[in-house]
């Protein structure tokens, strides 16, 4: 099969990138190579025969339909956006341009290509927009969770971004007849991840011996999925789901943010202690809360399982073990790739 994704220099996408190729598809990988992009991440995959590497944005919609013709994919995924919820409060601009005109772009140029097809091309021809469990809002702690029948709620410039794509991608599919899928995901995390984001953030900030700084009370729940079980799940709604459906991929893990940095310190206490016999944990510090922070995301897979068969498969108490390990081996790294990153900004936790 081939492949056409775009953000596969990021986090969740080179993973994707990475499957792809292990399992013998031809990839193009469209990235703009944002900060948040890093072509590391796929280091000995990007010499592959099946890899092909296009520096771009999904904006451009001249650049992207010379790519789709000329490499003609089986399918279309799209990763590109803008993700971080505290830029998207101070700066939403770039977040409407990549989030929603860019899926727009991106679903005009699939839909161009695809009246092109014809036979088995056109019937396996699919278009996947890689969303986000933040589009449904908040949960009260006692509210069951998000299904793909739950009302889209909004509650950042960020998720509001997300929310217009996946509208338009439901249009795209009614109106026009092109073959899309949405997945809503939850909190990813994993290695190589970018360092603004929850985990690693506090990762890195506690081997600096700098204070882990943590919104609010920390009580704020976030459903966690390694970023191995969500790419399985990508490929699995791919292969068997129904056109126009939308399918939730979550890790099974709902976990308050203080909980998150607690067991992070508990791990590092017992792989890297401290000379003093401090815990790392001192190091937490509160911080005033972000505007309006959702209280509480959490995912039901029953649908997806159901259809597809996936489900995750990593433990929260493994994942992330291997990944804290993952981040202490290459600390010495992270430290000469971000040696202007500034450890006062709070990590992402979506």
């Amino acid at each position: 099969m081939r492949y056409f994704i775009t953000g596969g220099a990021g986090f969740i996408g080179s993973h994707f990138v990475r499957q792809c190729i292990e399992n013998n598809h031809e990839v193009i990988n469209f990235d703009k190579l944002t900060y948040a992009g890093d072509l590391s991440r796929l280091e000995g995959y990007d010499l592959h025969a099946n890899y092909q590497f296009v520096k771009g944005d999904i904006c451009d919609h001249a650049l992207v339909y010379k790519t789709i013709t000329e490499f003609k994919p089986d399918f279309i995924v799209n990763f590109a956006a803008e993700t971080h919820v505290d830029r998207s409060i101070d700066g939403p601009d770039a977040f409407i341009q990549t989030n929603i005109n860019g899926t727009m772009n991106l679903l005009q140029n699939a839909l161009t290509y695809y009246k092109t097809l014809e036979g088995e091309v056109k019937e396996r021809f699919r278009y996947l927009q890689i969303s986000t469990d933040e589009v449904y809002g908040d949960l009260s702690p006692r509210e069951p969770a998000f299904t793909k029948d739950s009302p889209y709620k909004p509650s950042s410039p960020y998720s509001a971004s997300k929310a217009a794509a996946d509208h338009m991608v439901r249009a795209w599919q009614k109106t026009y007849g092109l073959p899309t899928l949405i997945t809503n995901c939850s909190n990813n995390y994993g290695p190589d991840q970018h360092i603004e984001k929850l985990i690693p953030h506090m990762i890195f900030c506690a081997l600096k011996g700098k204070k882990l700084p943590i919104y609010g009370t920390g009580e704020n729940i976030r459903d966690w999925i390694h970023v191995t079980d969500h790419v399985k799940g990508i490929m699995a709604v791919l292969e068997k789901g129904l056109i126009g459906d939308t399918y939730l991929l979550g890790g099974d893990n709902e976990i308050s943010n203080i909980n998150v940095v607690t067991t992070i310190c508990e791990i590092l206490d017992r792989i890297l202690p401290l000379e003093d016999g401090r815990s790392y944990a001192q190091q937490i510090s509160f911080v005033h809360d972000r505007p309006g922070h959702d209280r509480r995301y959490a995912i039901s897979n029953t649908y997806t399982t159901r259809k597809t068969g996936w489900k995750p498969e990593i433990s929260w108490e493994n994942g992330l073990k291997e990944t804290v390990f993952w981040y202490a081996s290459h600390f010495k790294t992270m430290q000469e790739n971000n040696k202007d990153y500034d450890l006062t900004r709070l990590g992402n936790v979506a």
